[in-house]
């Protein structure tokens, strides 16, 4: 499974992009996205997906 960034709530602050433990979120056309084959949902790494903790906008990073 994967998250995803809704685009409608994403205010493109880049704090996710850095959290990411696998790399799995880039900046592309202008908005951010989340490559769902890199993405483990933080599962190895950390109790909760990282990119949805320091998402400063409530259900932005959400599962697929």
């Amino acid at each position: 499974m994967a998250l995803t960034i809704v685009q409608d709530n994403c205010t493109v602050c880049g704090a996710c992009e850095f959290e990411c433990p696998n790399a799995a979120i880039r900046f592309e056309d202008d908005t951010y996205i989340i490559d769902a084959e890199m993405c483990t949902e933080c599962k190895g790494h950390f109790d909760l997906p990282q990119c949805a903790e320091v998402c400063p906008v409530p259900d932005t990073c959400v599962p697929a």
